[in-house]
């Protein structure tokens, strides 16, 4: 039976890899237990030769040290390789000595760590390929990292030995809901859509936590043994996260800090002001860093005439910064404590948001338009006379604009008639400062829909619920 939950696109590319008339280079990255090694394993287990691994923060030797153990296990009897040309070296002796005619295939993981300072591992890896993989046709390389925003400037863009070889990169992601639900019922953990998307809330799409679910367990179970009990799993993840993935990791969370206080997110420039980090390439460097980690996201205006904004959009962090953090980690019913608070329903609201925002493909098929051209984006005016803010609007190509409302809630979501003039007043004010010339359908994104009432029909067009968000898109 297969294993691998999703990643459809992402076997198909692996699998063509081995099809193809030539050697390949393949670059995998994404954030810490994502499932990178897992895909790799999986798809590649009849076809992988020789794999080896970096280690966190070993010296050079022990890495050597490492190599030479894994490779005499292939009953190689070389001696302990004292540089990387030389285990380079070592390895395509190895290959060359491999008769099978089918294509075998290279998988080095966590690539950065290997590359220490002063190690020449790049260097010798970029000899490696270029001056042997390449003129073969039957070798499929994989590198394999975490550091994301070192595989793109290392390797994806590399100016240097590796500058455009790479035949083919995997941006690896958490899984959507549709995914998530999938490996939950694989698992034999039945639970209601609303009880995952709560779960989802917490510790996001990444399968290795979901996998730590065990079935026969209640939401309010599952979130207070993983992350608020002493040896809870999710309690002491945060730090492992942003100290395997970047060298010097208090920017990053300084910035995810800040940003996880405000909902519509920050400019730049009142990142720096907030952050106290030092304008320039630092700050630049690291909110690059955490988009390409997929912890934040840029939120590009709608009209373009105001600064884009840096979003936290990762689940897990957004949760531990808000409740586990802080908690106390003797006490056996926290999460039960802090889910009658007024704090989480708050909070729900705006995780919930963000995970829609994750989630347009689901939104657009559930709206009957994944055929037709859209560019999503936000809308904030700020006049204490007229001000507004929508966080999801939906531009398509058929002259109507959605305007979405994300609520979360138990039950049906009432407009009332306050409600109905806060609609009234968006709408007018984005079609005044826009000009835009377009229809404006107010769309509710709701966990169960809206009740019908009077103002439910005159203002809203269309309804998402929780159920088209678990949509099955490609």
């Amino acid at each position: 039976m297969n294993k691998l939950i999703g990643r459809i696109y992402e076997q198909e590319l692996l699998i063509n890899a081995l099809n193809s008339n030539k050697s390949e280079l393949i670059a995998v990255y994404g954030r810490r237990r994502v499932g990178k090694t897992f895909l790799i394993n999986q798809v590649y287990k009849n076809h992988i030769i020789f794999s080896f691994s970096g280690l966190i923060n070993a010296s050079l030797k022990i890495q050597l040290e490492n190599f030479h153990i894994l490779l005499s296990q292939k009953k190689n009897n070389n001696k302990k390789p004292t540089s990387w040309l030389e285990a380079f070296y070592q390895l395509q002796v190895f290959i060359e000595k491999n008769k099978l005619k089918k294509k075998k295939v290279i998988f080095i993981d966590e690539f950065p760590w290997l590359d220490s300072r002063k190690s020449n591992f790049l260097t010798a890896f970029d000899n490696f390929w270029n001056n042997f993989v390449s003129n073969r046709e039957d070798l499929v390389v994989v590198i394999c990292g975490s550091a994301a925003s070192y595989m793109i400037k290392n390797i994806i863009k590399s100016k240097g030995g590796l500058h455009n070889r790479i035949t083919e990169k995997i941006n690896l992601q958490p899984f959507n809901l549709f995914e998530t639900e999938q490996l939950l019922k694989r698992n034999n953990v039945i639970l209601s859509r609303y009880d995952i998307l709560q779960i989802y809330m917490c510790m996001g799409g990444i399968p290795h936590y979901l996998e730590r679910i065990k079935p026969g367990e209640s939401v309010v179970t599952i979130i207070n043994r993983l992350c608020f009990l002493k040896d809870g799993f999710l309690r002491t993840e945060f730090e492992n996260i942003f100290y395997s993935l970047f060298k010097f990791a208090t920017n990053h969370i300084s910035i995810i800090t800040i940003l996880s206080k405000v909902r519509s997110g920050l400019s730049r420039k009142e990142i720096v002001v907030k952050s106290k980090i030092k304008s320039g390439g630092t700050v630049t460097k690291t909110l690059e860093e955490l988009m390409e980690s997929g912890f934040i996201q840029k939120q590009i205006p709608f009209d373009g005439k105001r600064q884009s904004l840096f979003r936290l959009t990762d689940e897990y962090t957004l949760f531990y910064l808000k409740f586990i953090k802080n908690s106390n980690e003797n006490s056996k019913e926290n999460w039960q404590a802090i889910y009658n608070q007024n704090s989480y329903k708050i909070w729900s609201g705006f995780s919930f948001e963000t995970i829609c925002l994750k989630h347009i493909n689901q939104i657009r098929v559930g709206l009957k338009i994944a055929g037709i051209h859209t560019i999503s984006g936000s809308w904030v005016e700020k006049n204490k006379h007229q001000g507004a803010q929508i966080d999801l609007l939906i531009d398509r190509a058929d002259n109507i604009i959605n305007l979405c409302e994300i609520k979360f809630y138990n039950d049906k979501f009432l407009i009332s008639k306050s409600y109905a003039n806060i609609l009234r007043n968006k709408v007018n004010t984005f079609k005044i400062k826009t000009k835009t010339k377009k229809n404006i359908f107010i769309t509710m994104i709701t966990t169960y829909g809206v009740k019908q009432n009077q103002y439910s029909l005159q203002y809203v067009q269309n309804q998402i619920v929780i159920d088209d968000l678990f949509n099955k898109t490609t």
